[in-house]
Order: C-alpha cells, then sequence, then structure tokens
C-alpha cells in the first residue's frame, strides 16, 4: 500500500514511485474459483500466506454459503496448485483440513495441478485479470485496494473479496508425535490423488 505504481504511471495523478521503498503494509491474495457458477472469492490477508490463513479462508467461504447449497454438496473437490503452504505433505495444512472436513461433514478430494501447470489453474487468469483491472492504480490504502478488487469481472459477475486481519505464525509443522495419531484419519478423510493427469 501506497503511492507505488508499476513504471511510476498512475490513473490521474501522475505522479507515483517506481518501487516500494520499503512500505510496510502489504497484502496477500487467496481466490477460490467456484468451477459450476464461475463466482470468483478474494480473500486478502494483511499477514503471511499460510497453510492457516487458506484454511481459515476455506472455512469463510463454506460459511458463507446457503444451507442448501451446502446440504446439496456430495463431496468438494479442491484442485490446488502445488504451493508450500498446501502441499499435500504440509503436515499443518493437513492436519486443518481434516478438521474442516469433520466439521462440515463431506468428504474432501485434494486434486494438485503439477508443477509448472499454472495456465490450467483458473485462478491464475483472475490474477492476471485483476492485476489489469487495477494496473497504474495507486492503492493507497485498504479500502482502496478492495473497492478495485470488487469492481473488477470475471466470467461476467464481480468477485465476493473480503479481508483477513488474523496473523499467522510462519513455519507451523507437526511433530512426529502428533503426525502419528491423525494420519489414518487423513487417507480416510481426504483423498489426494497423486496421478491426475
Amino acid at each position: 500500500m501506497g503511492e507505488v505504481s508499476r513504471g511510476g504511471l498512475t490513473r490521474g495523478d501522475y505522479k507515483a514511485w517506481d518501487h516500494d521503498r520499503g512500505l510496510q503494509e502489504k497484502y496477500t491474495p487467496f481466490g477460490i474459483v467456484e468451477e459450476d457458477g464461475g463466482q470468483l472469492h478474494i480473500t486478502f490477508g494483511s499477514s503471511s500466506k499460510t497453510s492457516d490463513f487458506i484454511v481459515d479462508a476455506l472455512e469463510a467461504w463454506w460459511a458463507a454459503l446457503a444451507e442448501t447449497e451446502q446440504v446439496a454438496m456430495a463431496r468438494l473437490q479442491i484442485k490446488m496448485d502445488n504451493g508450500p503452504e498446501s502441499s499435500g505433505r504440509r503436515t499443518q495444512f493437513l492436519q486443518r483440513m481434516v478438521a474442516f472436513c469433520d466439521a462440515i461433514g463431506k468428504p474432501i478430494q485434494l486434486l494438485y495441478y503439477p508443477p509448472y501447470y499454472s495456465k490450467y489453474n483458473p485462478i491464475e487468469r483472475c490474477w492476471g485479470i485483476l492485476e489489469l483491472h487495477w494496473n497504474g492504480t495507486k492503492l493507497v490504502d485498504v479500502e482502496t485496494m478492495l473497492e478495485w478488487a470488487k469492481t473488477m469481472t470475471w466470467k461476467g459477475m464481480h468477485p465476493i473479496v473480503a479481508l483477513s486481519r488474523q496473523v499467522y505464525q510462519k513455519g507451523v509443522t507437526l511433530s512426529k508425535g502428533r503426525c502419528g495419531r491423525w494420519k489414518t484419519d487423513c487417507r480416510a478423510t481426504l483423498s489426494c490423488p497423486t496421478g491426475i493427469f
């Protein structure tokens, strides 16, 4: 956040820094694209992008669904990138996903895009559209950022945009003793196929 814009160009006010100059306020987006309807959900986090941030955003998305939509789903199939925060080997992520699965009472299937296949992941195209949409805009504060994100369109619809001010600790992992207790639950609850392509 600040008087920053790529290349020093802005819309309207023509003065902007072309480097961030050590700005402290930064936000990380996390997105969900619903395949059936095309609805885009974006959560901006003011802390680090961690396994906990991802699962908290998924839980908030689920809680916002209408009860009829929740009941109609036989299972959740989540297609994910292969980022380190959501890796199928990340113990904190898997523990949180098992807890989420237990809480909603639905099986969850995690499908991972192979490395370097981001062009097939619809959320990556959403980020490109968002970048083009606010290109040249000085995102001087969080309100400006959120309002610009809300006005972009994806498949003819505006996204549902949220802000998380929760502070997340980086590098949270489970000890080997704690992993053993839920590994069996993980295999039974989450389906993580290895050969999806």
